[in-house]
């Protein structure tokens, strides 16, 4: 199914009378600020990953609503609502963290400023984008720091929705992983491609006299090359080393591992290629892999990592829990106090406490324009995302590169025991200063 041309109706219904009943009695226009943020990491987890301010930004020119869209909201809105909503463009102003940096517990993500008509009806579209790519983004750092290093490709497009693969496969990316399965993510995005054959093209060089591993080897070579990975677990692990090797020589690029005791099996086939010669071929693994199964592999002879169902659901934690609430009217500060729902009022920004060696101690949220002293390193994590509805800061190829980078450089600013994938409290606290 092809995406809309216009993409108002990716909301929920309550958005829009809510909409309705702000036009009627004449609070639509009330200046207001939302802000999203979690309330708690995903249970275990020790910080999370801000993924999705670019798809955001990318996809607010076209939150409008055509013709088609109109004619479904004449059936539950009134006319009034329905003129509103045809002439409908975001003009607020859009504050948060960049796209990449970490988040904690309270962390103002996302802060959306404006009238309460324009400001509401992003509700949905803003958490459907940062709950998913935070979700993946923030899964995929830890297995990226599991790694310690190798190389991690994404691999799963056949476990997800067809349009969050893509998604899927740029959060990952985000996060450290050197590529994905994903043509149409390289395509929009320019996230590299990876990929050479499934078991499926072994067993196809099948004839009356059995399964001819051997030929399919050479067909994959001949077709893409020495450099290429050759799948050995179809049948025999040891034989189908043997037929790589026989295949693509002592150069052969690499050879994948997709089921089985995976650290063993790297230990015996890392022994096999180096006694046939082929001592710079490469070790990949795949199947079922997590955080906990990679940091398993870290002391194996794995060269590179494949991730699929763990990346794209989140490895446990399908969505990042964040929430979209009205914390100022007018310049009046309102919160929420809903038992284990509570929101901290007033339009907040924030600062992240280090120490001088670059590793973080505390994050600071405080009242917008009103940053507090301290005697420790802090860098200021509010920046200006959009202004008078139009985007400010990069959304490119250079912003996905940069994000990266973000990502990286915070996992190396977190304290040891942030790292740790056991359960545990966040790796920084988060400090609120009233207003």
């Amino acid at each position: 199914m092809d995406e809309p041309a216009f993409a108002g109706l990716l909301t929920d219904k309550y958005e829009l009378t809510m909409l309705a009943a702000a036009l009627r009695d004449g609070t639509a226009e009330r200046r207001t600020t939302f802000e999203l943020f979690a309330r708690r990491l995903p249970e275990g987890r020790r910080y999370g990953v801000v993924a999705g301010t670019g798809r955001l930004l990318e996809a607010l020119p076209q939150f409008r609503f055509d013709d088609d869209a109109c004619r479904l909201l004449a059936q539950f809105l009134d006319p009034g609502t329905v003129r509103f909503l045809r002439d409908f463009r975001f003009r607020g102003d859009i504050d948060g963290y960049a796209e990449g940096e970490l988040y904690f517990p309270g962390s103002p993500v996302l802060t959306v400023r404006g009238s309460f008509a324009e400001c509401v009806v992003l509700e949905t579209l803003a958490l459907s984008i940062l709950n998913h790519d935070s979700a993946i983004a923030s899964a995929a750092a830890r297995m990226v720091s599991a790694a310690d290093g190798r190389p991690l490709i994404e691999m799963g497009s056949r476990r997800t929705h067809e349009r969050a693969a893509v998604a899927a496969a740029r959060a990952a990316y985000i996060a450290g992983f050197a590529a994905s399965s994903n043509l149409e993510a390289q395509r929009r995005y320019g996230v590299p491609a990876e990929g050479t054959a499934a078991h499926a093209f072994t067993m196809l060089h099948t004839d009356a006299d059995g399964p001819d591993e051997l030929a399919a080897f050479r067909a994959q070579v001949d077709a893409l090359g020495v450099g290429t990975t050759l799948l050995v677990d179809t049948y025999d692990v040891s034989t189908g080393v043997a037929n790589a090797v026989a295949a693509g020589g002592a150069t052969l690029g690499a050879v994948r591992l997709d089921s089985g005791e995976l650290g063993v099996l790297a230990r015996q086939v890392r022994a096999q290629l180096d006694q046939l010669g082929a001592t710079g071929t490469r070790i990949v693994v795949s199947g079922d892999l997590d955080e906990f199964s990679i940091a398993a592999l870290r002391a194996e002879p794995v060269d590179s990592y494949g991730a699929g169902t763990a990346v794209v659901t989140g490895s446990g934690a399908p969505t990042a829990g964040m929430v979209y609430k009205l914390v100022e009217v007018d310049g009046v500060g309102v919160q929420k106090r809903s038992s284990h729902k509570e929101s901290q009022g007033g339009h907040k920004q924030a600062l992240r406490l280090s120490r001088p060696t670059g590793t973080i101690t505390e994050e600071m949220v405080h009242p917008a324009g009103r940053p507090p002293s301290t005697g420790e390193p802090s860098r200021v994590l509010t920046t200006p995302l959009v202004r008078g509805g139009e985007v400010v800061t990069e959304t490119g190829p250079a912003a996905l590169t940069a994000a990266r980078e973000l990502v990286a450089a915070g996992l190396r600013s977190l304290p040891w025991e942030g790292l740790k994938l056991a359960h545990g409290e966040p790796a920084i606290p988060t400090v609120h200063i009233p207003a």
